[in-house]
Order: C-alpha cells, then sequence, then structure tokens
C-alpha cells in the first residue's frame, strides 16, 4: 500500500470514530436533575417545577374575655383543611417576629370631617407598635393608590408622611389594599419570616377602585396579611362601608374597630400590639397536595377545650404548577 493511500485509510477511520463519538454523546440521555435542582431552574423548557406546598398558619388564642393564651404545646391543636384531618410538621409560639406592616388611609372627600381624626390616630398606631426590627409604610389613598411612605423603620418619616396628607378626590380603597400586599408586603420573603399586618383608617366606602373587593381581600391572602380595619363611622348606624371593614378583618383573621375619637384607640391599638406580639405559628403539608392555585379553607382547633377562641385567616391559595 502506498503512503498515500495509508494517509487516506487513517483519515477516514479518524472521521469514523469521531461520528460515533458525536452520535452516542447525541443518543444517551443525562442525568435527570433532583428536585431541588429542578427548583433552581424553573425556567427550562418544557420542564414542570412544582412549588413544595408547606401551608403556615399565624394565628392567636384568647380566653372568652379577650385574655391572650400562651402556654399551650403543639399536641393542643388539630387542624383540618375542608374538614380534613392535617398532621403538623412543625409548631412554634412567635413571640417577637419581626413586623410588615402597611398604614393604609383614606383621603378622600368622603372622610373630610374626620380626617384629622384618621391622622391622630395613624401617628399614633405607627409610633405604639412599630420597634427597630419592623418596617412599615404608609399608602393614601382616594381617585387612586400612592405610597407616601416606603418600608421603614423611622417613626418620624412616618409620622411626618401621615401629617402632610390633604383629603380631597373618590375612593379606592380596594386598589390600595391590592397595590400594598402585591407591591410592598409580599417582597420579604419566605413569607413566615415576618408578621404581616394593615391598618386601614376608612369609612370602607369605595368608588374609584379598578380591583373588586375579592381580588383585594385574594391578593391579602395570598401574601398572608391579617388586616384590622379602623372605621371612621361616628354615626352610631353600621353602613355598608362598616360591613367591608369587618369583612376584610374577619377573613384575614383581624378585628375592625370602631372607635369615636383619638383617645378611645389606646386601648385598640395595645390589643393590635399584643396580638401581634403574642403568635404560634404551624406548619404542615396538605393531604392531598394541591397544585390548582385555588382557595382552600383551614380550621385551627383546640382539642377538648371550648373556652379558648383561635382567631386565624379562613385559609389560603396553593401553589400552582409552573410550566
Amino acid at each position: 500500500m502506498t503512503r498515500r493511500a495509508v494517509s487516506l485509510l487513517t483519515a477516514v477511520l479518524l472521521c469514523g470514530g469521531i461520528l460515533l463519538i458525536s452520535s452516542k454523546a447525541q443518543t444517551t440521555k443525562p442525568k435527570k436533575p433532583d428536585a431541588a435542582q429542578d427548583a433552581d431552574n424553573p425556567n427550562d423548557s418544557g420542564r414542570i417545577v412544582y412549588d413544595v406546598t408547606r401551608v403556615n398558619m399565624l394565628f392567636t388564642v384568647t380566653d372568652k374575655r379577650g385574655r391572650f393564651i400562651t402556654d399551650l404545646s403543639r399536641d393542643d391543636f388539630e387542624i383540618f383543611e375542608k374538614k380534613r384531618p392535617q398532621k403538623v410538621l412543625e409548631f412554634t409560639a412567635e413571640s417577637d417576629l419581626p413586623l410588615r406592616l402597611a398604614v393604609l388611609i383614606d383621603t378622600s372627600n368622603s372622610i373630610r370631617d374626620r380626617f384629622r381624626f384618621q391622622q391622630e390616630a395613624a401617628t399614633a398606631f405607627v409610633n405604639s407598635v412599630v420597634h427597630d426590627r419592623d418596617k412599615a409604610i404608609v399608602v393614601s389613598f382616594d381617585t387612586g393608590a400612592e405610597l407616601v411612605a416606603d418600608l421603614t423603620n423611622d417613626t418620624n418619616k412616618l409620622e411626618n408622611a401621615i401629617r402632610d396628607l390633604r383629603p380631597g378626590g373618590g375612593t379606592s380603597l380596594y386598589d390600595a389594599i391590592y397595590f400594598a400586599c402585591k407591591e410592598k408586603l409580599m417582597l420579604d420573603q419566605p413569607l413566615y419570616k415576618f408578621r404581616r399586618a394593615m391598618v386601614i383608617l376608612s369609612d370602607g366606602e369605595d368608588n374609584q377602585s379598578r380591583y373588586s373587593r375579592d381580588q383585594a381581600l385574594e391578593m391579602a391572602q395570598r401574601a398572608d396579611v391579617v388586616i384590622y380595619s379602623i372605621s371612621t363611622n361616628n354615626s352610631h348606624i353600621e353602613t355598608d362601608g362598616d360591613k367591608v371593614m369587618k369583612y376584610f378583618a374577619d377573613q384575614t383573621g383581624g378585628q375592625p374597630f370602631f372607635p369615636f375619637q383619638a383617645k378611645d384607640l389606646n386601648q385598640s391599638f395595645e390589643n393590635i400590639a399584643n396580638e401581634l406580639r403574642h403568635q404560634y405559628n404551624l406548619f404542615y403539608r396538605p393531604e392531598p397536595e394541591h397544585d390548582d392555585g385555588l382557595y382552600h379553607t383551614v380550621e385551627i382547633r383546640i382539642k377538648g377545650r371550648k373556652d379558648l377562641l383561635v382567631k386565624a385567616r379562613k385559609g389560603y391559595y396553593a401553589k400552582r404548577a409552573v410550566s
């Protein structure tokens, strides 16, 4: 065989080997990553990623006179999702979780005669509740919702923002709730590291919002926000606005207040502060698990203690499968 023929044969063999290796590399299936790796790469094409479903419930327990009960243990509680018993995975008594607070102040024309009362109430709340580890925002709402003080623990900044407000325009209460929850209170993750609360000072009327009442409530529930509503209605007659304020508080595990003077608020603020600082926290994984993005009702009970009351949100929105 000539030298030229040998060289040609060698080249052919080399090309064949390269093609064989390449073909094998293309047909060999890569090792499937584990769930943790999948979760770190949710945008990979064609992969469905499921968020691990673990529901946390922050709640308080009181006796029928409203006194906080803080000495209960994990074995004292049972939890039900749609009447099905669930297994508690973790349980803690959270006495001092950092707070993330939103103070929503109605600046519409409908509360003009009670506006000074609102300012006094809001500044009193900020000064009595916000501590060094906490952060709060102030949102005003009339025709639209406006952030007037971003997340801070500086009570002077919060108080100045409140005192600079002026009334005028329509009322967009639902938009303000939606904005504060989605754009501010949900930013600090994970949700269970903070206690999220909202205080609304308003007559509860709404005539300008793009979002509905139930859309605003859904966003508050997704953000795990408890709502305390303070009505500016001093007529001694329950209005539709009062019913709205009660609705938001009840559905999120909060409480509505109907004071007539700013000085009447001192006890209310003390109750809110005590409630936010004396929480129980439990985690459970729903059985069966959900990835439907829908709302699921939850009930926490105390075994054999009909003399005690549990205050908690009524349910949660499940994570949705991401494709």
